[in-house]
């Protein structure tokens, strides 16, 4: 269910509102792009995660990268993005999407 409706906002360019446990702050619900589902960079592990952009944070906008069984949530919202603005890179998604350039 919730990796379905994770697809679903990217394939829409849906903002949304995942909730999820952070193993230092509980549990916390941020406002966010969906990017991608697969392995990290920075993470030695490899494991799957979801892959976001939040943009609510009091620090800044950043990256969140959350493994499947932290994930409480996901709400799909009516606020929709644009790739164009988050996306610097040459991207190489593992959930293919009709981005135009930032596919």
């Amino acid at each position: 269910m919730i990796q379905e409706t994770f697809r679903v906002a990217i394939n829409e360019k849906l903002m949304v509102r995942v909730t999820f446990i952070s193993k230092n702050k509980g549990i916390l619900t941020k406002f966010c792009i969906p990017f991608d589902i697969g392995p990290s960079r920075r993470f030695k592990d490899k494991s799957q995660r979801y892959h976001f952009f939040a943009i609510d944070n009091k620090l800044g906008n950043h990256n969140l990268s959350i493994l499947p069984n932290q994930i409480l949530n996901i709400e799909v919202t009516t606020s929709t993005f644009n790739p164009a603005n988050y996306i610097s890179w040459k991207p190489c998604w593992f959930i293919k999407r009709n981005w135009g350039i930032y596919s």
